[in-house]
């Protein structure tokens, strides 16, 4: 069994052999990221036989050509996460960062770890992610314009300070263009620039929520049936997840998403501590879920109640019921990738 790490750049990618016991057989470095470059380490791997396995860094931004025509050729591909690649360079003997250091410590962290996700095509899940983080970015540019905006509205007149979230609706921006337009100065000019900017950009911004509640609404239907389980963080949780089935139980995506408890031991085990580990993304998307449902919904109020009943602070309930949504966002997910692949036999 031969394991073949890949180094992923944007310009060049580097490829380590080696064999089941780890040790180094060939070293091989592209000039280029083409489909052409990448067919070329395809034959170039035809000397070590069928019996192979390709291991690449889980940073799909830099990989994604890669995954996909190696996938298309036939070959089989693992993620390894980066920070699993991290422990294995450290205990390395060699010393230093370099390519191949790196493509050597993913081949053997792949093969220290034999139930690594495998690489698919997950093009619903890129395009979601895409959508998500565009939106992201424009939100983050339109609060830059209102801080500014407003800084400009306090010099104009130190009274008027609009409240948190007014100027990102359609009323309150009508409302504030009509005030700047019976002043002409330099400052009310440059204040009516910031209102149109914050306009455009809040326009863009909720015609993206509206294609990604159309987009989630057919792509995961159960998922968007759990209470609190909005189009963004639907479209959140697709992307970040890029794929379900790679996990293998709601234990494991507990693991992966920061919601798995971590006893305090030193002679106590009934209580637990803060997850600092896992995905961010995905913790925080949950913990938005979960302070919806507080707010909102009985059946959550109710269990927070008994959990601080039972002895646990309110931050601790909070913690359990983060843990209740990630199964319940597994078990969803998993019915629409079951019905998804159910959709595509009977297309075929």
């Amino acid at each position: 069994m031969i394991m073949l790490g890949i180094d992923a750049h944007k310009r060049t990618h580097t490829v380590v052999a080696v064999d089941e016991l780890g040790r180094r057989l060939a070293v091989k470095t592209t000039t280029a990221t083409t489909t052409k470059d990448h067919l070329e380490l395809i034959q170039w791997a035809d000397q070590f036989g069928t019996e192979r396995t390709w291991a690449v860094e889980d940073c799909r931004h830099l990989s994604r050509r890669l995954e996909r025509d190696m996938l298309a050729a036939g070959e089989r591909l693992v993620r390894v996460p980066p920070k699993m690649m991290a422990h294995s360079r450290d205990s390395a003997r060699t010393y230093g960062k370099s390519d191949p250091i790196d493509a050597l410590a993913v081949a053997r962290a792949a093969l220290r770890e034999p139930g690594l996700p495998t690489a698919y095509l997950d093009e619903p899940a890129r395009e979601l992610r895409l959508l998500v983080d565009h939106r992201e970015d424009l939100i983050a540019e339109r609060t830059r314009h209102i801080n500014r905006l407003r800084w400009h509205l306090h010099d104009i007149d130190p009274s008027w300070a609009p409240k948190d979230r007014a100027l990102t609706t359609m009323k309150h921006l009508r409302q504030t263009q009509e005030r700047l337009a019976e002043l002409d100065t330099v400052v009310a000019r440059i204040a009516k620039d910031q209102v149109e900017r914050i306009r455009a950009l809040t326009i863009e911004i909720n015609a993206l929520e509206a294609e990604l509640d159309e987009r989630t609404t057919s792509v995961a239907p159960h998922l968007r049936q759990v209470h609190g389980v909005a189009a963004v963080s639907a479209a959140k949780f697709i992307g970040e997840v890029a794929g379900i089935a790679r996990f293998r139980s709601r234990h494991a995506f507990a693991r992966h998403n920061g919601t798995a408890p971590t006893p305090v031991w030193s002679g106590n085990t009934e209580r637990h501590r803060l997850s600092r580990a896992g995905n961010r993304q995905l913790n925080a998307a949950i913990h938005r879920v979960a302070l919806t449902q507080a707010r909102s919904w009985a059946d959550a109020r109710a269990y927070l109640d008994r959990r601080q009943q039972a002895g646990a602070t309110r931050k601790e309930a909070i913690r359990s019921l983060k843990r209740r949504i990630s199964d319940t966002i597994y078990r969803a997910m998993l019915a629409d990738a079951q019905a998804h692949e159910g959709h595509q036999l009977r297309a075929a």
